[in-house]
């Protein structure tokens, strides 16, 4: 990513942070943001406040000067502008629902760009994400990465932390059916466990040492969901792979679906996987 498309999606992402959250405001902490009125494109169902959300999300979008496309959950796959799109914006227009119309303080926005070149062929895949962005809206924190450039947060340079004892680790995880033989075991082996249902804000966690690790082995995370905190993390210094220990390389779909075990360095990666393969 050259400068100058830097320096536009980032302006882009800015303005996507900004009016989604003057947008979904007045449903923190209510019932009413919590009514579910309909399903969306992932197959579950969509809030009143994530449909706010991804309704300012398309409205911000249909105003840029580039020609994209989106990919959310709620909404699935669409183009906006005339002609061949200059990038997949993936956007998680509220990651933590729940959290949100609970009042929680971790809910916020996920936002990855992967810019598609004149010479690219096929579908865009994980990997070919170039800038992420995830803003905690409880807390103001923002934590961006461009590939190559390092990771922040509230433009500070962003650091895992350096533990190397599993007894020592905060594991955040994602449990939603999920095998609880696996995490049990887990959680022996581990100082806490922490399970705040947004997994682009805790995946930014582990890139500031607020965990140590982020787990789902079931396969049962959206791709949607990692995409931004995935680069940012990486950028950081820290560890994403599924559950075999592969890097992850799924296409860019609302329908695609990964394990994932993220990690401070490759220490702690590792003693995760020596557990999980001895399951």
């Amino acid at each position: 990513m050259d400068g100058e498309d830097q320096e536009f999606w980032g302006d882009v992402c800015r303005d996507l942070i900004e009016e989604s959250q003057r947008a979904i405001s007045p449903l923190i902490g209510s019932q009413k943001g919590g009514e579910i009125v309909k399903m969306g494109a992932d197959g579950t169902p969509t809030t009143l406040i994530d449909m706010v959300a991804e309704n300012k999300v398309m409205e911000v979008l249909e105003g840029v000067d580039r020609p994209l496309t989106l990919i959310s959950e709620e909404i699935g796959e669409v183009t906006i502008g005339e002609g061949p799109s200059d990038a997949i914006l993936v956007v998680d227009p509220l990651d933590g629902t729940s959290n949100a119309v609970k009042n929680i303080p971790a809910y916020g926005i996920s936002v990855a760009v992967a810019p598609i070149s004149p010479e690219k062929k096929g579908s865009l895949t994980i990997q070919d994400i170039q800038m992420g962005v995830v803003k905690n809206y409880a807390t103001g924190d923002i934590y961006s990465a461009v590939k190559g450039q390092g990771a922040f947060v509230n433009g500070n340079d962003l650091t895992p932390s350096l533990k190397q004892d599993l007894a020592h680790i905060s594991l955040g995880a994602y449990v939603y059916r999920m095998d609880m033989g696996k995490i049990v075991i887990l959680c022996k082996s581990v100082r806490r466990m922490r399970i705040l249902g947004a997994v682009a804000i805790e995946l930014s966690y582990v890139a500031d040492g607020t965990y140590d690790a982020f787990v789902d082995v079931k396969n049962n995370l959206r791709l949607v969901d990692v995409a931004a905190a995935k680069l940012i993390l990486e950028e950081s210094g820290g560890v994403v792979t599924d559950s075999n220990g592969e890097s992850l390389n799924g296409r860019l779909s609302v329908l695609e679906k990964t394990s994932l075990i993220a990690t401070c360095n490759e220490v702690i990666h590792k003693k995760i996987m020596d557990i999980l393969d001895g399951i």
